[in-house]
């Protein structure tokens, strides 16, 4: 057997199973963007343009050994992946790392990072001047676009509108209650149990005044986000891994050892995965740590040992701005315990964990 590793897709995850790989393998990153960005700083991108350079980072520094290819995959199958430009990259070892898709400012449109910070300055004005914000969606992101906006624009009024009955369900009652004590003093309007009628008449983040129905109610905002609507990455698959390789909604089987089911030496990992938790940046790089693991066991001969085990407690850190927020983590015992928000801050909240990735992409 070889050792040409093909990482398709250079996210969270396939970035950090690249890296981990890169002094044992033959690592190729297959990405389309000329730069990393780190989506969660995406929000705060937004409300501070003169602090969005922060969340981009080059591929130049990531491998030693190791090579990026700066194209798309059009096609994988067991012996490597076939890309949009028609070229080929075969491969001993594959992994799938190529995450999901989500509305815009939460997730980063173009594969140009001079053209994203662009477009980050150009919504930053359209919403620095609206009055009034409205945005579709309760769950993390936005709850954490409301915070970052309201702390740059306290003034602002921000509605947020969900169907369901409670914020952030199955975590702790007191994460929860805590959430919304926070909300309340920033000035939120946490409009639950609320569908909106329709979309709003004008696209998400463009300024211009509308007025929607939502439930028995009108509102009437400036501009819109949608805050919902996660999509596995997937299009590209097709049944190059056999049919039986990926779930109704697109996302691929995996074993405890993280290989797509069939595929001793294919592996996938972070959101386009089944795995059952919660879809977050931290478990794709915990996916990774396993994955290269076992390739790595693999390349020397040896029996690949290394399972992942999904933590039956989910862990979260929600920062409401750079000086708020929740969190929980799990306990020893089974159990979540609440973080108190000076934690969550330090964590997460203050620089949001930019400092891990200039390490990681050999910035700092």
């Amino acid at each position: 057997m070889g050792r040409t590793v093909a990482v398709v897709g250079g996210g969270y995850g396939g970035s950090a199973v690249a890296k981990a790989l890169d002094a044992d393998a033959d690592v190729v990153l297959i990405e389309p963007r000329d730069a990393f960005v780190h989506a969660a700083g995406a929000l705060r991108a937004l409300v501070q343009p003169d602090w969005a350079g922060n969340i981009f980072f080059p591929y130049d520094r990531l491998l030693a050994r190791g090579r990026v290819v700066r194209d798309r995959a059009a096609a994988v199958d067991e012996r490597g992946v076939t890309l949009a430009s028609g070229a080929r990259v075969d491969a001993d070892y594959i992994v799938v790392a190529s995450g999901s898709g989500y509305p815009y400012p939460a997730k980063i449109e173009s594969d140009d990072a001079a053209e994203a910070l662009e477009r980050l300055r150009l919504t930053h004005k359209e919403l620095a001047g609206a009055n009034r914000v409205l945005i579709a969606g309760a769950g993390p992101v936005g709850l954490e676009l409301a915070g970052e906006i309201k702390a740059v624009w306290p003034e602002k009024a921000v509605t947020i509108v969900d169907p369901a009955a409670e914020p952030m369900p199955g975590l702790l009652p007191e994460l929860r209650a805590e959430l919304l004590r926070q909300l309340a003093g920033l000035g939120v309007d946490l409009r639950l149990g609320t569908s909106l009628a329709a979309e709003p008449p004008v696209g998400p983040a463009v300024a211009e005044t509308f007025t929607v129905a939502a439930g028995d109610a009108e509102i009437t905002a400036d501009i819109w986000f949608r805050a919902y609507g996660v999509r596995p990455n997937g299009d590209f698959l097709g049944d190059g891994l056999g049919g039986g390789a990926r779930t109704g909604d697109g996302r691929l089987r995996v074993t405890g050892r993280l290989n797509v089911h069939g595929h001793d030496h294919v592996y996938a990992l972070g959101d386009i995965t089944d795995v059952p938790e919660a879809k977050m940046a931290g478990h794709a790089m915990r996916h990774a740590d396993v994955i290269a693991a076992n390739i790595a066991a693999q390349v020397r001969g040896d029996a690949p040992e290394s399972v992942y085990e999904p933590s039956p407690v989910r862990g979260i850190l929600l920062p409401l701005g750079p000086a708020g927020g929740v969190g929980q983590f799990p306990g020893e015992d089974g159990t979540a315990f609440l973080l108190p928000t000076e934690q969550v801050i330090e964590y997460k909240g203050r620089a949001l964990m930019t400092e891990m990735f200039a390490e990681l992409f050999g910035t700092a």
